[in-house]
């Protein structure tokens, strides 16, 4: 049985992390696979939204600590850290770096890695009894994957202060209470409503999503004058696409479009 299974579908691609029996928390090799159908679905022209799912009763459970106890997993004696980081290969900076929109079907509670990783998609649908636990102060590490990069830009700088300090459990109503969680659902019903979303997207103009996810993302660290000449360097190419005179065509046709993403 695969740890991690990849399919695609109807434009959508549909990671799922599948080691039910151990919460799905992540190995070393999970790691490196991740990298690998998360570039894998950014580079396929045929996907057009990324759906990030797990089996079982928990998303992710974080970093197998099991693995690491025994001294061959992820932050294992066994293990020798480089200085530095080699960022192009790391899930996160892979996940924050993709341009098409990732969903994550939260099916039940994420906590220290697998929290980050759900922070990292764009978008989160939450099982109503899963929770966020922000764990890492309690096991002697801080938010090693993107999590003090996130929660201050999602939450402001006091209240993720309060969560990351505390390492506090969030429940499915306090996520989407503060705009963590965009809808929260009941567990059998994650996984639809994750592909409901992804179809609604799907069926926009493929280049046009990608291009403002791009620009959203680049926002994050520009100033307004700046960002609106990019904007405008990106609407270039947009308006000579297939994609805009379809849209236009069909607006004036009173008719679906059919986007082709050229």
């Amino acid at each position: 049985m695969a740890a991690l299974e990849y399919a695609v579908a109807e434009h959508i691609a549909t990671i799922t992390l599948n080691r039910p029996e151990r919460m799905n928390t992540i190995s070393r090799e999970m790691l490196d696979e991740l990298c690998v159908v998360l570039t894998r679905a950014n580079e396929d022209q045929d996907v057009r939204v990324i759906v990030l799912t797990g089996t079982g009763r928990a998303f992710c459970a974080g970093l197998d600590l099991n693995e690491a106890a025994s001294g061959e997993g992820i932050g294992g004696s066994a293990n020798k850290f480089a200085a530095t980081l080699d960022l192009r290969n790391t899930p996160p900076t892979v996940l924050h770096a993709i341009d098409k929109p990732v969903i994550c079907a939260l099916n039940g509670s994420a906590a220290g890695y697998g929290m980050d990783l759900a922070l990292g998609c764009d978008i989160r649908i939450m099982a109503e009894d899963a929770k966020l636990a922000a764990a890492f102060v309690k096991r002697g590490v801080v938010p090693e994957s993107g999590g003090t990069w996130f929660l201050p830009r999602m939450l402001g700088w006091a209240k993720a202060s309060e969560i990351i300090f505390t390492g506090r459990t969030l429940s499915a109503a306090d996520c989407l209470a503060e705009g963590l969680a965009n809808v929260v659902v009941p567990a059998d019903q994650v996984q639809a409503e994750a592909l409901r979303m992804a179809a609604e997207i799907a069926a926009n103009a493929p280049l046009a999503v990608t291009s403002a996810k791009r620009m959203m993302r680049m926002g994050l660290e520009e100033t307004f004058p700046t960002h609106v000449q990019h904007v405008y360097l990106q609407l270039l190419p947009l308006f000579a696409s297939d994609d805009f005179h379809e849209g236009i065509k069909s607006f004036l046709e009173k008719r679906p479009a059919r986007f082709t993403g050229r």
